[in-house]
């Protein structure tokens, strides 16, 4: 029992830990000045800082549209930690997103 909650815990770290940044790595492609891939970039520096660089190895970013504004969108795709931090590749997905900056 004290096994499977330090796992959940574990993957719960590991959830949140992706979607903060990727959530941080859309505000960085989302600055004037900046593309989508500088997110990308940035969301999986982040990734790689807080946990194992395996899972910083699908991080993408575009540009979308929602409700008739510009978005920029970072998509994390990552193991699922089943056994540690080992598990099925690609079972976790986050997305995160920020309004792109525009020139005045």
């Amino acid at each position: 029992m004290v096994a499977a909650v330090l796992q959940l815990a574990l993957l719960l770290h590991v959830r949140n830990t992706l979607i903060d940044s990727a959530s941080e790595g859309a505000r960085h492609g989302a600055l004037l000045g900046s593309d989508p891939a500088d997110g990308a970039a940035r969301a999986a520096e982040l990734i790689r800082a807080g946990l194992a660089d395996s899972y910083a190895d699908d991080v993408t970013a575009q540009v979308v549209t929602a409700d008739g504004v510009s978005l920029v969108q970072v998509t994390v795709r990552a193991p699922m930690p089943v056994v540690g931090l080992f598990g099925p590749g690609d079972g976790l997905e986050v997305v995160g997103h920020a309004a792109l900056e525009v020139a005045p």
